[in-house]
């Protein structure tokens, strides 16, 4: 995202960085080497939690930020964040991180804590910009980034499921589930990788994959953990976009018992991009399918954590030709890439 030069800026990126309209949040956003780094935002606090005070400025510290700034979405019924946004402010300076801006915003009005200004910053606030009409919302429309959207109930109808395809569901009782004790598991996991080749190349192509057959087959290998490790690791800077909406999509059409490997896949991929918010309401998606899915309560602990989308994305790729090697040890190493 394009440097942020004023409260304006920064008030109309929020929406751009959380994918929606916040309220009663907490947002602090991480600046390394004056560039927008990690976003987070958490529900506001009823009272003062220092140890959620304390994880917020550690993860912080860990993107490796030079700077921090904050904004407050006030619940209605208060007046003031002083209680929380005092500790969280000195929380942050002593990691060494310095607080760039802090505003609250409360009642569609919003005013810096920081600027003594009146003239510039009453006491009474300023009115909330226009999302619509600003500089900010321009440059992310055109780098192809969609409005966000209203709200939290909004994001989470983006991710829903779509009404069941009945055809989808009887090419799905046709495809033999990888019986591991066979001589062939390695055989249906290079099939299943070819899939994911084939499923990305149409959609690239068309936007939709009409083929029910090739849907089925994605979607009853992807339970395979090395051919869902084969996709994760397809991601590149130039499909990421791409990838990103092919996984949502087909998370919107599998049925139940087929959801959680590609919401985790759409949850990864979102979490690269900086989508947070998706990634997460993802992660909650693929739990609701399995409860006990071992990637999506991985990749919750890590998002918890606050990694870097960058050291994330780094990770994945690292993994990428150790799977691909294992699909396919005749390959080239190169051929991984």
């Amino acid at each position: 995202m394009t440097t942020l030069t004023s409260p304006h800026d920064l008030l109309s990126a929020i929406p751009f960085l959380v994918g929606y309209h916040p309220t009663n949040s907490l947002v602090v956003i991480a600046l390394v080497d004056e560039a927008i780094g990690m976003a987070m935002r958490i529900d506001f606090p009823a009272e003062c939690d220092l140890d959620q005070i304390d994880a917020l400025a550690s993860h912080l510290f860990r993107e490796g930020a030079d700077g921090a700034l904050i904004v407050a979405y006030l619940p209605d019924h208060l007046e003031s964040a002083d209680f929380l946004l005092s500790p969280l402010r000195d929380a942050i300076t002593l990691r060494g991180v310095a607080i760039r801006e802090c505003l609250v915003v409360h009642r569609e009005r919003w005013r810096s804590t920081i600027c003594m200004d009146q003239a510039c910053c009453p006491p009474q606030g300023s009115p909330m910009p226009d999302l619509e009409s600003s500089r900010i919302s321009a440059e992310q429309v055109a780098a192809g980034k969609p409005m966000p959207f209203a709200d939290e109930q909004d994001l989470a109808k983006s991710i829903s499921a779509l009404d069941l395809d009945s055809s989808l569901i009887k090419e799905l009782r046709k495809i033999p589930l990888i019986a591991y004790a066979s001589d062939n598991v390695v055989e249906l996991q290079q099939q299943g990788a070819l899939a994911v080749n084939d499923l990305i190349r149409e959609f690239t192509e068309n936007g939709i994959v009409k083929d029910k057959k090739l849907l089925a087959l994605v979607l009853v290998r992807l339970n395979d953990v090395q051919v869902r490790d084969y996709a994760m690791g397809v991601t590149s800077i130039e499909n990421a976009q791409t990838l990103q909406s092919l996984w949502r999509w087909l998370m919107r059409v599998a049925p139940a018992g087929y959801i959680a490997p590609v919401a985790t896949l759409f949850a990864a991929s979102s979490y690269e991009l900086g989508d947070g918010a998706l990634a997460q309401r993802a992660l909650q998606r693929a739990l609701d399918d399995d409860s006990r899915y071992p990637l999506a309560k991985l990749l919750r602990r890590v998002f918890a954590a606050g990694w870097p989308p960058a050291q994330f994305a780094e990770m994945r790729a690292e993994l990428h030709p150790k799977v691909y090697a294992t699909l396919f040890p005749q390959a080239r190493p190169e051929q991984a890439s």
